[in-house]
């Protein structure tokens, strides 16, 4: 991770921490607004030093790729659950929340650009929505099944592909986030992809729904590389 990079991190791991998360997801009924989880201000995080030596390994032992250099995601497929979808920046709204992509009829997964890219060391954040109001299925409807070791591609600016592997799937109460876990430094390439998921109550969604992922392939050119 770069020096840049890695101060990025700590700023959002701030901004989180001290404000709402947002995980992006709309009630079937809305037009536009946000539901979102709030951890305690208190909870702030501490990023977690890399402070490795040795090159990480996957989830299954085997060497890790090598990291990529910095270049923002413009696409994210996940064939397991059918998704193919744009990639836009998201920033912090006017009330320090995390934005997420606007509610349409063709809506787009959006990356948390105060995270690390896809490919390089660090949490990268996807988010999406399951629903988007009057315009019914989001880009994440189907999140909640995916399942361990399904790949995700994210197609990069500079024309690499970082490809990850499902490690786990958690559902957790939004009163409960698990913002360190999400947010906090790691010492290899990762992904987060973040919906609601749970009951429904009105326009409200009680849970989230985050994938963890772990780097296990990236390509140049129509090359790909473990």
């Amino acid at each position: 991770m770069t020096a840049s990079t890695a101060a990025l991190s700590r700023r959002s791991l701030v901004a989180v921490a001290a404000a709402s998360l947002l995980a992006g997801c709309q009630g079937s009924g809305g037009a536009g607004g946000r539901d979102s989880g709030a951890p305690p201000a208190g909870a702030a995080p501490s990023p977690r030093s890399s402070g490795a030596s040795r090159r990480p390994s996957s989830s299954d032992g085997s060497p890790s790729p090598s990291p990529l250099g910095r270049s923002v995601p413009v696409r994210l497929l996940i064939p397991a659950i059918g998704v193919d979808t744009p990639v836009m920046g998201l920033g912090l709204a006017a009330d320090g929340t995390v934005e997420v992509p606007p509610v349409t009829e063709h809506d787009r997964a959006g990356w948390y650009r105060h995270s690390p890219t896809p490919g390089e060391t660090g949490p990268s954040v996807i988010l999406g929505h399951v629903t988007v109001g009057a315009y019914g299925d989001g880009v994440f409807r189907r999140l909640a099944g995916l399942r361990r070791g399904a790949r995700i591609t994210a197609r990069r600016a500079d024309g690499s592909t970082a490809e990850f592997t499902v490690d786990r799937l958690r559902t957790v109460a939004k009163s409960d986030f698990p913002a360190a876990e999400v947010y906090g430094n790691a010492d290899r390439p990762e992904l987060r992809l973040i919906t609601c998921g749970g009951p429904r109550s009105g326009q409200e969604y009680r849970d989230n729904v985050i994938v963890f992922a772990t780097l296990s392939a990236t390509g140049q050119g129509g090359e790909r590389a473990r």
